[in-house]
């Protein structure tokens, strides 16, 4: 039976229910153009224009709390909210939806800031030590090219190179610290490996399997960024006595030869040599003998610092801060010699050339830079990496340079053409550590915050193998500098691996789990599986380039 209609034109009021759902309506009908209206309101980018629209407003300029891009935020809700109101737009203000042209005066000349006469005495000595070292690298490179068998050797070296690495396998994981380690570094010669963490303490061990512990020091009351060894450190704590007296009267001899030329630590490594380089979350650096004695504190930045690094001639150091500079130290006196700025965010990588012509510093910008130590100018930036920049390495052949980043990747630049050459998908997490093999760059160790450390082939940037051990991310790895049949050897343990011309493949590793392992070629058998292992691997994990 059907429900019985009123008379006509007569109105009926809505029922309880539908008048609260009507509103609702309504109110999502006024949300969604008030959304619509934000999107399209267009505001000011610089922070002073904001304020000032704020306070034309009867707004507070600034909210606790409130950061710049938030600021931005609030303003675009008031202005669409008063444009939905019917109310005038205040003066100043862009109407819905018109785009905002800012005027920025650019500058385009160069400028200068006066430095002391220490620093045109500083930079007038690297000239003098870096052009005869530049000139002689280029020589040898053009040399060994119009050579065949100088093409042939470097062939051979490279295959020797990449079979060491694939046949890499742990050899020795120990406890290194109660908190996270931050930083490793082998030894210029290969004998020591040093770490530092985030109790404050330094350790030097032993580069080898046992990775004995043969001396630690306190050196700060907060974590420990990053620690360096001078270039011509020679460390002697890992020594028994009568080879001690030995290794100070050869260093003696060598720097009696070198009449003084390579710096303050040229000479024997005795009590009052600078060995090692520390950087603190104090904002201070600090000069350090291998037996821990303090030298120098350097003190000038204002906030936490990142990473350090000695220039090769080793009269300089290098400091990377938070506080948006890098900064030159003259390591004889501990005077700071320049203050770079340069980047718009934060400082955390630096490294020098081979040569020490060029330094690079990379930031939480995004941004690397490179910069001619002679002149003071940046002559190259590295722009490509979408997100910030936490590593930095040149390659020994002078022209490359690695960059890795919070994008997960690392960049290949050269500084011949000036642009990024090869992009390597390399971690599947931030990329903690690049560091190229030393001497001969034909390995590229990187390591993550995936827990692994990676060795890439610098001939094609094919996976050579997979270092995975670590139950934390890796903070910081390292590659031995000593050259096969030189240095401390020749075994395995004592820093050789016996390449026949190439450089050795002792990897070592520190990571958030508070340990530390070294990785090392195998032999044998078990050094044939890993070859075919590591073949495989390198076939088939990089079948997508991702060239810039």
């Amino acid at each position: 039976m059907a429900a019985a209609a009123g008379p006509p034109g007569a109105t009926f009021e809505l029922t309880e229910a539908s008048r609260r759902q009507q509103e609702e309506q309504e109110k999502l009908l006024r949300d969604f153009e008030l959304r619509r209206r934000i999107r399209s309101t267009v505001v000011p980018t610089d922070d002073g224009k904001v304020r000032a629209m704020l306070r034309a407003l009867g707004e507070p300029i600034t909210l606790f709390g409130e950061r710049e891009m938030e600021r931005r935020e609030r303003l675009r809700k008031l202005l669409a909210e008063r444009e939905a109101a019917g109310e005038g737009a205040i003066d100043g203000a862009p109407l819905i939806g018109q785009v905002v042209v800012e005027e920025v005066e650019m500058q385009r000349e160069l400028f200068y800031t006066e430095g002391e006469e220490a620093l045109l005495k500083a930079r007038k000595a690297i000239a003098e030590w870096s052009l005869p070292r530049a000139a002689q690298r280029i020589a040898a490179q053009k040399q060994q090219m119009a050579d065949l068998q100088g093409l042939q050797a470097l062939d051979a070296a490279r295959k020797a190179s990449e079979s060491a690495a694939r046949r890499l396998a742990q050899i020795s994981s120990e406890i290194g610290d109660d908190r996270p380690i931050q930083g490793v570094q082998f030894s210029p010669d290969g004998s020591t490996v040093a770490t530092c963490g985030w109790g404050g303490s330094v350790a030097l061990r032993t580069a080898d399997g046992s990775c004995k512990r043969v001396w630690a020091f306190r050196a700060a009351a907060e974590r420990l960024t990053s620690l360096a060894w001078h270039p011509h450190a020679q460390p002697t704590l890992h020594l028994s006595q009568q080879q001690q007296q030995q290794q100070q009267q050869t260093s003696a001899a060598a720097a009696d030869s070198m009449d003084g030329q390579e710096g303050p630590a040229a000479a024997a490594n005795g009590s009052e040599t600078v060995a090692l380089a520390t950087g603190c979350a104090d904002s201070t650096a600090a000069l350090w003998t291998e037996g821990g004695k303090l030298l120098r504190k350097l003190t000038g930045h204002t906030e936490r610092l990142a990473r350090v690094a000695f220039h090769p001639m080793g009269h300089h150091l290098a400091t990377a801060s938070f506080d948006t500079t890098w900064r030159l130290w003259d390591v004889e006196s501990g005077a700071c010699l320049m203050e770079q700025e340069g980047h718009s965010r934060q400082v955390y990588a630096v490294a020098f050339h081979p040569d020490g012509s060029l330094a690079g510093s990379a930031g939480l910008d995004a941004y690397g830079r490179i910069w001619d130590c002679r002149t003071g100018r940046c002559v190259f930036t590295l722009a490509g990496h979408v997100k910030q920049i936490l590593a930095l390495d040149f390659a020994p052949d002078g022209w490359h340079v690695a960059t890795g980043g919070d994008d997960h990747t690392v960049k290949i630049w050269d500084l011949r053409k000036r642009k990024c050459t090869y992009t390597i998908p390399a971690h599947t997490s931030l990329v903690s550590t690049v560091r190229w093999q030393p001497g001969s760059g034909h390995v590229l160790l990187t390591a993550g915050y995936d827990c692994a450390a990676k060795l890439w082939s610098s001939r094609d940037w094919k996976l050579l193998k997979v270092l995975a051990g670590h139950e934390g991310k890796i903070m910081s790895a390292d590659m031995c500098p000593v050259f096969s049949g030189g240095g401390s050897g020749g075994g395995r343990g004592s820093g050789g691996c016996g390449l026949g011309g190439g450089y050795e493949a002792l990897v070592a590793s520190v990571s958030y789990d508070r340990t530390i392992k070294v990785w090392a070629p195998e032999e044998g058998a078990a050094a044939a599986a890993a070859e075919d292992e590591g073949g495989d691997d390198s076939s088939g994990d990089d079948d997508e380039d991702m060239d810039d």
